[in-house]
């Protein structure tokens, strides 16, 4: 039956319009899968990446930076919907903080880019089908953004999502555009050919590519890498940062032991008697944090000579086509992650960054800490932390998930997290304006409560002892 799956798929591509580059990766997806592979990467077959060179290291003279940056294009991954926060729309138009949404800061971070050192630095979205629209609306408020011959964004390619049982195209009459997905951010190389972009970005002269995700505000561009590239003739980089115990679940460089390559293995990659090793933070101590940097004329070389294919490992995405719907059709869709790439280049390099390059918003407990007095704006609208502590640990229940609960529940701003260590709430608690929360603070609430105006928590605070204006183990009203 998978050989009639995969006919049924390439003729809905193909009817589709997709590109037959695109056609030809989701094919040698299909075979991988149908084959039985699972990209996974057992921990007897690595060994731990060690021995990073550091961002503080590369520095270049302002010469080399201006070269570099001269000829480096930004693109964003910005194909999102954030449909776990509960929106319908690109999750960069979702407001970080002082009224901006991520792509207003991303957009303004390229344009104070330019100006500090003169040079057209092009910003290029790698929007979805379901993006592109409200995506370029935005961008639209900066018509100082585009470059002469170039795009602001190029599409995603879209694939079939495939029956678990079959591996046929899955039908779903009620949604038809649910019956589609996107291939993973893996496709950003596909995509970047079969858009004609890779090859305008070269003709107008650019060598390099810096690529992050939208919702990274930490991910600006760095033109003291492409210079580290130009001088060492590296043709891919992946950034690194210090893994801590709220990373044990993220993906991982390390070295394979057949070959010495550098190779990225995702969570999805892991085998279950691995996840102790998987998820050890003294052993594999540095994660990967989606910011990578590569040579277009390298790409550009690897994708002609093989046929558009580069073969990155699949990943195996179960769902059901309908994700709001458990009750629907379970579905498999094939995904790759762009970071796999580093094992194609030969001379592909990690390079250990701060923390500060890596401040994603994937959940609402983000997006808080985010929308906090611990961070802020400095004049090129790079995102700025007011305390050297470590993050403090949100955790934030079901009455949080989704956007407009989260802002129903603090109508007065998020509340000053400067000297907290950990925020949990339990229970539906709304916030007033002027809240304080110092040290390990706890909520919990049976009922709807709506916590007073000025009160500074601490500790486990009960609805109780907030009433009660408890000072040594809940909260002291101010």
């Amino acid at each position: 039956m998978s050989k009639e799956g995969l006919a049924q798929a390439v003729a809905r591509m193909t009817e589709r319009g997709v590109d037959p580059l695109a056609i030809h990766a989701f094919e040698d997806a299909y075979a991988q899968l149908e084959s039985g592979k699972a990209g996974i990467i057992p921990e007897d077959d690595i060994e731990p990446l060690r021995d990073v060179t550091t961002l503080e290291s590369i520095a270049a003279d302002d010469d080399q930076t201006v070269q570099a940056l001269a000829r480096t294009a930004v693109i964003k991954l910005n194909g999102g919907l954030g449909t776990s926060m509960g929106l319908s729309g690109p999750k960069s138009v979702l407001e970080v903080r002082d009224g901006l949404t991520f792509l207003d800061v991303v957009a303004r971070q390229v344009l104070a880019l330019r100006a500090r050192h003169d040079v057209q630095v092009p910003l290029v979205l790698m929007d979805s089908f379901r993006t592109r629209q409200e995506s370029l609306a935005a961008l639209a408020a900066y018509p100082d953004l585009a470059v002469d011959g170039l795009p602001l964004d190029f599409l995603q390619n879209a694939e079939p999502k495939l029956r678990a049982d079959d591996l046929t195209p899955v039908s779903w009459p009620d949604d038809p555009d649910l019956e589609w997905c996107p291939p993973g951010h893996g496709d950003v190389y596909v995509a970047l050919m079969a858009s004609r972009v890779l090859a305008a970005l070269r003709d107008k002269g650019f060598r390099y590519a810096f690529l992050s995700n939208s919702d990274n505000l930490g991910a600006t561009c760095d033109p003291a890498i492409p210079a580290w590239m130009a001088r060492e003739s590296i043709p891919y980089v992946s950034e690194v940062c210090d893994r801590t115990l709220n990373d044990r679940k993220g993906g991982h460089l390390a070295v394979r032991r057949s070959d010495g390559r550098v190779v990225l293995r995702e969570s999805a990659m892991v085998a279950p008697e691995d996840q102790e090793h998987f998820q050890d933070t003294r052993r594999h101590s540095l994660f990967h944090a989606n910011n990578l940097w590569v040579d277009l004329d390298a790409l550009d070389a690897q994708m002609s000579a093989r046929d558009g294919v580069l073969g990155l490992p699949i990943i195996i995405n179960r769902k059901t086509v309908d994700p709001r719907r458990p009750d629907s059709t379970p579905v498999i869709q094939l995904e790759s992650a762009m970071g796999m790439a580093i094992e194609v280049f030969d001379g592909s390099r990690a390079l250990h960054v701060p923390r500060s390059r890596f401040r994603p918003v994937k959940t609402t407990n983000e997006l808080l800490l985010l929308r906090s007095d611990l961070y802020g704006f400095g004049e090129e609208f790079e995102v700025v932390a007011r305390s050297t502590r470590p993050d403090p640990r949100v955790d934030l229940d079901k009455h949080y998930t989704q956007i407009k609960q989260f802002d129903a529940r603090f109508p007065g701003g998020s509340p000053s997290m400067i000297d907290c260590t950990s925020l949990t709430v339990r229970g539906d608690v709304t916030f007033g304006a002027g809240i304080r929360c110092v040290g390990e603070v706890v909520v919990e609430a049976d009922e709807p409560f709506t916590v007073p105006d000025g009160t500074t928590l601490t500790a486990t605070a009960t609805v109780a002892d907030i009433l009660g204006d408890t000072v040594a183990e809940g909260a002291t009203t101010s």
